[in-house]
């Protein structure tokens, strides 16, 4: 499992250097796709094809959309960690996700995948979550 949080810095090629804890359970290739909440979501292969088959299944069932499947499969990305634990974020996820080439991220241990965040829009999404760890109501610390 992922866990943690570790703050990085994108080089001017929009390259991130995965934590080393990180890559080992990663293997050869890794996914990326838009993230929940506006950032890019780094899955393992595992994760990627159960992540997949509960959309399929789930537009199968009429519980989600077709665009929602299309707007999933036509954003990922393979990509391979280089030798030195570094991944490509590319240019389309990076705007998704608010961040720029040379710029700091963050990177975020999210249990069953990694999520890379703009640092701004992290700190935001880390208090909704500290407050509802707390037992505040879901509306205290509620995203502007």
């Amino acid at each position: 499992m992922f866990t943690g949080v570790h703050e990085r810095q994108l080089d001017e090629r929009g390259r991130v250097a995965l934590p080393t804890t990180f890559r080992s359970h990663l293997g050869e290739f890794c996914y990326l796709t838009y993230g929940e909440d506006a950032c890019v979501k780094v899955l393992s292969e595992a994760a990627f094809r159960k992540e997949a088959e509960a959309l399929i299944d789930d537009v199968k069932a009429g519980s989600s959309t077709r665009a929602r499947q299309r707007a999933f499969a036509s954003s990922v990305v393979t990509v391979a960690p280089d030798k030195q634990g570094r991944i490509m974020l590319d240019q389309r996820l990076r705007e998704y996700a608010g961040i720029g080439a040379n710029e700091p991220v963050v990177v975020v241990g999210v249990l069953d995948c990694i999520e890379v965040w703009n640092p701004d829009m992290f700190a935001t999404e880390e208090s909704v979550g500290r407050n509802e760890l707390s037992g505040a109501s879901p509306n205290e610390g509620a995203r502007p």
